[in-house]
């Protein structure tokens, strides 16, 4: 231990007198280290930590699938729930929730609260506690009882004050009144990741009793409902799926399903992070890339470095020093500085943390529980320990491995000239600077596929014009607005309100909104078309508009017309179809006048127009053909309201609210967001990804080019002598000029080559990343490959120039 403090010591001594080094060394050390901490704490909370409920390896989530008519996922019915629960053999509880967003009245404001109506099970399933009061109980789940709400801890603050005796009260929700019954405790959360709702809800904020009817288990058509499952003990996820594909079976018979149905039993933790454990990966791949190239980079200094220590090393060697005592001072130098980058590496994670959360990409589950925890910091370190040892080993080894006799004799210019001018006579840190580049190749090309990758999909054309349009959401809910026709008279009211407010172009309403999280579907039968036998039924996007929606949001009209004031509830059931569909159904034909219906019990509607098509779930999703009808005759409670400004939208929005409130004063109106911030929204998920790998790329590739510039600064000085003699010679100086600049472009060369190979095989990670750009894009792979090659010209020509200027007198003189 004695001689272990004496080293660290020793150590701080010899990095003092390096100040400049040794925060170039530990900075560069400190962002391979501080990225690898940020990534990882990602990586920590949503692939290695367990969920935060009672044995999560045991819960699942059901879904069911229809492929062949396009509906990868879909929420049960209570129907199925009820056949699930009396056949299945692998689950020991289930649970039926529903999510909905309801009006809260009677506070200061009128409120729109995320809700969640649940089985009384669900409770049990997540661990819930209360803070005050109880849980749902099954009595709750009986039909008939007196319908009862818990708050969150978050709401019962932030609306009612933290009051503890809240619990008792009545609360008004859509007209309706309710019990509390209870309070849950702060850490319970049930999120959109956890319980991906048909309403698209972020995070219950409260939970309601759900009592079914009576004649639930006959309803096998209101498929809007989740249902968690807890398996039990011993059951695999493939002996449940095993169980489940048999009473799915039975369901696709009895129903009539299309053949393509099954219901899949997802585990709970595949089903939060599912959709970014690909994107988390790839990342930390290339943090781990960027602390290589890092430690490539350092041992390059330390040899620089150990060249000048090689009296000190003699000296202490020709005292009776061991090599084994040599090497583990140097180590200990070593480890010195992956210590200290590492403890910058933490600052800098914490810093990373917190951007993070602020940005919040919205596309990372579990936000909250991203920390620097226990595990985390052991993991840093870990790397901090092992960084060390890596970029010190072999400068250590090199170091002691020195010429006793040389060194003594030639002082302080021992290693002048004892090289010569050649890449071949150190390989160490050619082959060093030759890793650095070809990792730096990778990151490159990585991260210009995704700035490929999101150009494109930025110029997707989204089917409408989304600038200075103002969108926002309301509901007319509660027992005063069961009256189809007033709420259909609420909207026509409400929109022409809005579109007579000064600096408003026109103003429209719209049951599904493009870029959000709303959505509707169903089946359609075409007058006339007789399907293949073996064709699915055929399902389309279904959405309510009002009659100056498509103007308001310049969805182009392709043939026929808009709906008018003449499509009435009284009047013939009127559809328009999007272009998709056309195309697909009447390609050679206008559609006008042919006639569709939702069902064999549904009236038929007539085609009136064609508009074209809209992207509504993303830039990168496949569309969905899609049939519009009247406001009028397919009424909504709630609606998207969109305004055409010819000013700012963004400062239209208190003017909304004011008209809506002149409407009815209890009705919220919420997601006030224009149309262009809801399509920057929907791309945060390539954003943070393009983002974080360029960072990482640009960061790489600083290194390669100081790399490079360092060793090629080195040779230059280390053959200092053989240049003057070649100067003395009568060799021009264009021809050295061209010999410096030719051995740092050998390095390159290499390096490159290797990158491009690396690449091939490691970008195809990336595939399910990248929209409309292949995993081999040429036109990357040889941009990237040709600016990495300019820097690396650059980083070569700087100490060739410098290398033109040596004056033979002088350097003869000095040897």
């Amino acid at each position: 231990m004695r001689l272990l403090i004496q080293d660290f010591r020793y150590a701080l001594r010899v990095l003092a007198k390096s100040p400049y080094l040794t925060l170039v060394i530990v900075l560069s050390l400190a962002i391979g280290i501080g990225a690898n901490t940020a990534v990882f704490s990602v990586a920590n909370a949503l692939l290695l930590k367990p969920l935060p409920y009672p044995q999560p390896d045991r819960l699942a989530l059901l879904w069911l699938r229809s492929p062949g008519i396009g509906i990868p996922e879909d929420w049960p019915s209570p129907g199925q729930f009820f056949d699930i629960r009396q056949q299945n053999h692998c689950f020991d509880e289930m649970s039926l929730s529903i999510g909905q967003s309801m009006n809260l009245i009677g506070t200061a404001q009128p409120q729109r609260i995320e809700i969640v109506r649940s089985s009384s099970s669900l409770m049990q399933m997540l661990g819930a506690r209360p803070l005050f009061g109880r849980l749902l109980v099954p009595e709750d789940d009986l039909a008939g009882r007196q319908p009862v709400a818990l708050l969150t801890h978050e709401l019962w603050q932030r609306l009612f004050s933290a009051d503890p005796q809240v619990v008792g009260r009545s609360i008004n929700l859509n007209g309706n009144q309710f019990t509390v019954v209870g309070v849950l405790r702060p850490e319970f959360l049930l999120n959109h990741e956890v319980m991906p709702t048909v309403a698209g809800i972020e995070k219950a904020e409260l939970l309601l009793s759900l009592a079914l009817p009576t004649n639930a288990q006959q309803d096998r058509g209101s498929e809007n409902f989740n249902i968690m499952a807890r398996l039990k003990p011993g059951i695999s996820p493939r002996q449940a799926q095993a169980d489940i594909d048999l009473i799915a079976a039975r369901i696709r018979q009895a129903d009539k399903r299309d053949q393509t149905f099954t219901i899949s039993v997802v585990p709970l933790q595949e089903q939060v992070v599912g959709n970014v454990k690909r994107a988390v990966l790839v990342l930390l791949g290339s943090v781990a890339l960027v602390l290589l190239i890092a430690c490539a980079n350092v041992a390059n200094l330390l040899l620089s470095r150990a060249t000048g220590r090689q009296k000190e090393i003699a000296i202490r060697t020709a005292l009776g020093a061991g090599g084994s005592r040599l090497v583990r001072q140097l180590l200990t130098e070593s480890v010195v500085l992956g210590m200290a980058g590492g403890l910058a590496g933490i600052a800098i994670a914490v810093v990373s943390l917190y951007v993070l959360r602020t940005i919040n990409p919205g596309n990372i589950p579990r936000l909250e529980a991203i920390t620097l925890d226990g595990g985390v910091l052991a993991f840093t370190f870990a790397i901090s320990l092992l960084t060390g040892l890596i970029f010190g080993l072999a400068p250590a080894l090199r170091a002691v491995n020195v010429d006793l006799n040389s060194a003594l004799k030639a002082g302080g210019r021992a290693s002048q000239g004892a090289g010569g001018f050649t890449v071949s006579r150190h390989r160490l840190r050619g082959l060093l600077v030759t890793c650095e580049l070809a990792l730096s190749l990778v990151l490159l090309i990585g991260a210009g596929l995704l700035v490929r990758s999101f150009m494109r999909l930025q110029n997707v054309p989204p089917g409408f014009n989304p600038d200075h349009v103002l969108s926002a959401r309301i509901s007319f809910a509660g027992p005063k607005y069961r009256d189809d026709k007033l709420v259909g008279r609420t909207f026509k009211d409400l929109t022409t309100r809005l579109a007579a407010i000064p600096g408003v172009k026109s103003a429209g309403a719209v049951s599904s909104l493009p870029f959000t999280s709303s959505v509707g579907w169903g089946g359609l039968q075409i007058e006339g078309y007789v399907p293949p036998p073996n064709e699915p039924e055929l399902q389309v996007d279904r959405r309510a508009a009002t009659t100056d929606y498509f103007r308001t949001m310049e969805i182009p009209l392709l043939k026929g017309r808009f709906f008018t004031d003449q499509d009435t509830p009284d009047a013939p059931p009127a559809a328009i179809i999007d272009d998709k569909m056309a195309q697909r159904f009447w390609p050679h034909e206008s559609p006008i006048g042919k006639r569709i219906r939702s069902g064999s019990r549904s009236p038929w509607m007539n085609i009136v127009g064609v508009v074209g098509t809209v992207k509504q779930y993303g830039l990168d999703q496949d569309l969905r053909m899609v049939v519009y009808n009247p406001h009028t005759q397919m009424q909504y409670n709630g609606m998207y309201l969109v305004v055409r400004a010819a000013v700012d939208p963004a400062a239209l929005s208190g003017a909304l609210m004011r008209e809506a409130h002149a409407i009815d004063a209890d009705v919220p109106v919420f997601e006030v967001r224009t149309m262009p911030d809801r399509i920057y929204r929907s791309l945060a998920r390539q954003r943070f990804a393009m983002t974080m790998l360029a960072a990482f790329a640009a960061f790489a590739m600083l290194l390669g080019g100081v790399g490079i510039y360092g060793v090629m600064s080195y040779l230059v000085t280390q053959g200092t002598h053989d240049i003057g003699v070649r100067i003395a010679l009568g060799a021009p100086r264009g021809s050295i000029l061209k010999m410096v600049v030719r051995q740092g472009m050998a390095m390159a060369g290499t390096g490159i080559v290797a990158g491009l190979a690396g690449a091939l095989v490691l970008t195809r990670v990336m595939a399910s990343l990248l929209f409309g750009v292949s995993t081999t894009d040429a036109l990357t792979f040889c941009g990237v490959a040709a600016f990495l090659a300019t820097i690396a010209l650059l980083a070569s020509y700087v100490p060739a120039w410098r290398a033109t200027r040596v004056d033979p007198l002088i350097a003869l003189r000095e040897e």
